[in-house]
């Protein structure tokens, strides 16, 4: 025996019907991140400063670094 009714939140939202949104939105932020680091890795570490002078960004310290 199958249970057909839908299953909603204390608010009323349908849970399956999110569910499926979800599934359909795109990429999660997770993937997203993963994307735009993989984008990074395959550039050169040099920016454009407004100045137009390059900056080599590999040598700026990391944030927990003291400076």
């Amino acid at each position: 025996m199958e249970n057909n009714q839908k299953k909603y939140t204390v608010v009323g939202t349908d849970i399956e019907e999110v569910k499926r949104q979800n599934a359909n939105s795109g990429m999660t932020y997770n993937e997203l991140k993963e994307w735009f680091a993989n984008q990074a890795k395959d550039k050169e570490p040099h920016v454009q400063t407004e100045f137009g002078e390059e900056t080599d960004i590999t040598t700026f310290p990391n944030k927990n670094e003291k400076i």
